[in-house]
């Protein structure tokens, strides 16, 4: 997909008064894409990310490229390599497990709010949610069960009923999104099972039980990464 237009063939390029604020917005969007991008296991670990190559996919110049690696290099997504150029950068396992089990902790504790401010508004729509992932795997239409799993836990943060919990789990949920993006199918029907017992817990009101089964579905969900890494 272009960011941009090409500029006519015989057009005389013109630096518009607002260049600087146009060069900044595409940066802005060529590190969007190029992170969703790494996130989701599209360029995996040690993969190259090649300026032109990019450049040419997305139709801009090779300058917000650039500076779009060079943010995602601050944010310790990508290497610049010496004489070899931007690589994807690889999660070390130990880094990995102390997120993975961060974020186990945080789930957990979600869970136990969930179970104790629950409302019958917000359990009928993650049913809702848990009824469209099974009937998606029934009929091997997988492919928005992703964003179908992202619906899923933002409507369990919001049972929880803390703001800043929520934001948090967000904000890690994003960073440990690569752990959880090699999956075969009989791990994404476990998934969607694990989902259906931390929902029915929340539903019981068994605050204890609910705890226990979403720090267990994180840790189980991230064990293919972390067996997977050297």
């Amino acid at each position: 997909m272009k960011l941009d237009a090409a500029p006519a063939e015989n057009a005389e390029p013109k630096e518009p008064l607002n260049a600087p604020l146009v060069h900044q917005q595409l940066s802005q969007l060529v590190t969007v894409r190029l992170r969703d991008q790494i996130l989701s296991g599209k360029f995996a670990p040690g993969d190259r990310l090649v300026e032109g190559r990019i450049a040419e996919e997305l139709a801009v110049s090779r300058v917000p490229v650039r500076e779009a690696l060079r943010a995602l290099a601050a944010e310790g997504l990508v290497e610049i390599r010496p004489r070899h150029g931007a690589v994807v950068a690889s999660l070390e396992t130990g880094a990995a497990r102390e997120m993975v089990q961060i974020r186990a902790t945080l789930e957990g504790l979600n869970a136990r709010l969930a179970a104790e401010h629950r409302t019958p508004e917000l359990l009928d729509q993650i049913e809702r949610v848990l009824a469209e992932g099974r009937a998606r795997l029934e009929s091997g239409q997988t492919d928005g069960l992703q964003d179908l799993n992202s619906r899923f836990h933002d409507l369990l943060y919001a049972a929880g009923a803390n703001s800043m919990l929520s934001d948090l789990m967000r904000s890690l949920r994003e960073r440990t999104r690569r752990l959880f993006v090699h999956t075969s199918d009989d791990e994404v029907k476990t998934t969607w099972e694990e989902h259906a017992a931390i929902l029915r817990a929340v539903q019981a009101g068994d605050a204890a039980l609910a705890a226990l089964l979403a720090e267990r579905h994180v840790m189980r969900a991230a064990q293919y990464y972390l067996h997977k890494t050297p």
